[in-house]
């Protein structure tokens, strides 16, 4: 009997699931409006991810229970994600000067 209280099993609401399944469902609907609308260029793009890292956050937060979570579990998901923004800037960046420079010497230079 004893064990039983110390293994208290914690439950969340249900309708703080539902909030975030409502959140999401707005979110996307963002998202298609986006097209909709037709945004074109670095507005377009800025919507649509930053509606997709919204999701993401929401999702890891709340359907993963990272939000009540202790913190080091919540570094081991965190910084590699960092990383792979950090390291998909410098695929960006590269990629960029890849392009400047064919343009640079295969069009322009002949």
């Amino acid at each position: 009997m004893e064990q039983n209280k110390q293994q208290e099993i914690k439950t969340h609401k249900i309708g703080i699931y539902l909030w975030i399944w409502g959140l999401l469902f707005v979110f996307s609907g963002f998202s298609y409006m986006v097209d909709y609308l037709d945004f074109q260029g670095l507005l377009r793009w800025t919507l649509i991810i930053t509606f997709m890292l919204c999701k993401a956050g929401l999702i890891m937060a709340i359907f993963m229970h990272l939000f009540w979570e202790r913190p080091p579990l919540v570094n081991v998901l965190l910084w590699p994600m960092c990383a792979i923004f950090c390291f998909v800037g410098i695929m960006v960046a590269e990629a960029k000067y890849t392009a400047f420079t064919r343009l640079f010497y295969f069009i322009l230079g002949s």
